[in-house]
């Protein structure tokens, strides 16, 4: 009898451990298919500029109308967070990207720019949502280097786009493989609905009599009001957006571009190298998130991060005739040093209440991705503004030069993230 109860107990104890883990990760899942899709448009800008018979502004613009639906969704969507939770708003976020996915394989420019403004609006819900789970189901003191996990397997969604869709794209077709992404996102959706809880229920959760939700409109407003109000949570969003702009606009879009035709890499090459940027960013995020909960403190690993990101930029952007290995090592470096930017959405939620984390967050991703919303058609309209002697639709003759005047904004940019850290100060280990 005393062995059935040890037994028994034994095995609650250890679905307590690790189902708020199956819980978050399920989310971190369509967090990584969301971003699987933001940077399908870079594995097949040739064929796109060719079907669409578009050059690189158009082309920056097709990708950064998932930016003008994903942007402007965060505030909304931490609100619609912090008051319905998590698991309707991730089911159904899956299954309009799905839809955005179904429009943007078409042949037209107008219905495909369409799709991605539909992927981009339900793309808007995953990593709020997923850090909305780490907050009901995993120990608040944890949170940057969850963060910096959940990023970690966000990345493994363009790492394996950049090296699985280059071949495909080139066996099958750009049309072909679009919708089996689509065919991926409906698998997802279910397993969404069947796995994520709004509630934690489980004993001795220490936050168990903590409220997660907001209950009524007019405190979450009123709280929202207040949040705007705090120059932390500004601060946290404007660095978050400079050190992410290595991912928002070189790796997600103009990398492979930029390694096919500055660097003059084969397609297959550059699919398998421009991902060391993502992973590097994986192993920096969960990295120095780590760190920062090791030693209670955010701004300093920021500043080191923002200097040492930039000094990469400056040497792989600026440094002529570098080697094979020497790009691949200082793509993985500026990406491990750009992985810092995980550190300010635990700056952003211990700057405000516990029950509007989804808010907070949301703020810190909006300004984020205000960058790639901004700043990937500005490349493309930089790049040919500066390639006077190209052809019209071309897509071979920008050089090495032409993107070193286009990708000047890193740097600038990595740089300034280093200056803005002096500005935050730390917020109380413990809310």
């Amino acid at each position: 009898m005393n062995d059935k109860v040890a037994t028994t107990t034994s095995a609650r104890t250890k679905f307590e451990i690790y189902f708020p883990w199956i819980v978050c990760g399920v989310g971190a899942l369509f967090y990584c298919y969301e971003y699987f899709l933001r940077v399908t448009p870079s594995v097949m800008q040739t064929q796109l500029m060719s079907s669409f018979n578009i050059d690189n502004a158009l082309f920056g613009s097709l990708a950064a109308f998932y930016y003008y639906a994903y942007t402007p969704m965060q505030l909304p969507v931490g609100v619609l967070m912090d008051r319905y939770g998590p698991r309707k708003l991730l089911t159904l976020a899956c299954l309009l990207c799905v839809i955005g996915t179904c429009f943007f394989g078409t042949n037209s420019y107008s219905v495909a720019a369409f799709g991605r403004f539909l992927v981009g609006m339900g793309s808007a819900f995953a990593f709020v949502g997923v850090l909305k789970l780490a907050t009901i189901w995993l120990p608040p003191h944890r949170f940057a280097m969850v963060a910096g996990m959940v990023t970690a397997m966000g990345m493994f969604g363009p790492m394996l786009g950049d090296i699985s869709l280059t071949p495909l794209v080139a066996k099958i077709g750009w049309h072909q493989t679009v919708f089996i992404t689509a065919i991926l996102g409906v698998i997802l959706t279910v397993i969404l609905w069947v796995f994520i809880r709004d509630k934690n229920t489980l004993p001795n959760h220490p936050e168990m009599k903590t409220s997660h939700r907001v209950e009524n409109f007019k405190d979450l407003w009123t709280g929202l009001a207040h949040m705007l109000r705090i120059r932390q949570v500004w601060f946290s969003g404007l660095i978050a957006g400079c050190l992410f702009l290595p991912i928002s606009i070189f790796a997600e879009l103009w990398g492979i571009p930029y390694l096919e035709q500055a660097q003059h890499f084969p397609d297959m090459y550059a699919g398998f190298v421009n991902p060391l940027l993502f992973l590097g960013f994986a192993i920096g995020g969960t990295l120095f998130g780590w760190v920062s909960d090791s030693i209670g403190r955010r701004r300093e690993p920021i500043m080191v991060g923002g200097i040492l990101a930039f000094i990469s930029a400056c040497l792989l952007f600026y440094v002529p005739r570098l080697s094979f290995t020497e790009i691949c090592i200082l793509l993985f470096l500026l990406g491990l040093f750009a992985g810092v930017e995980v550190i300010t959405f635990a700056l952003s939620r211990e700057s405000v209440a516990h029950r509007f984390a989804g808010t907070a967050v949301a703020m810190t991703n909006f300004l984020t991705m205000l960058g790639g919303m901004i700043f990937q058609p500005v490349i493309g309209t930089l790049l040919d503004f500066h390639a006077t002697n190209i052809m019209k639709h071309s897509v071979t003759a920008l050089t090495n030069s032409d993107y070193r005047f286009a990708l000047t904004v890193v740097p600038i940019c990595l740089a300034a993230s280093a200056v803005l850290a002096f500005f935050v100060h730390e917020p109380r280990r413990h809310q």
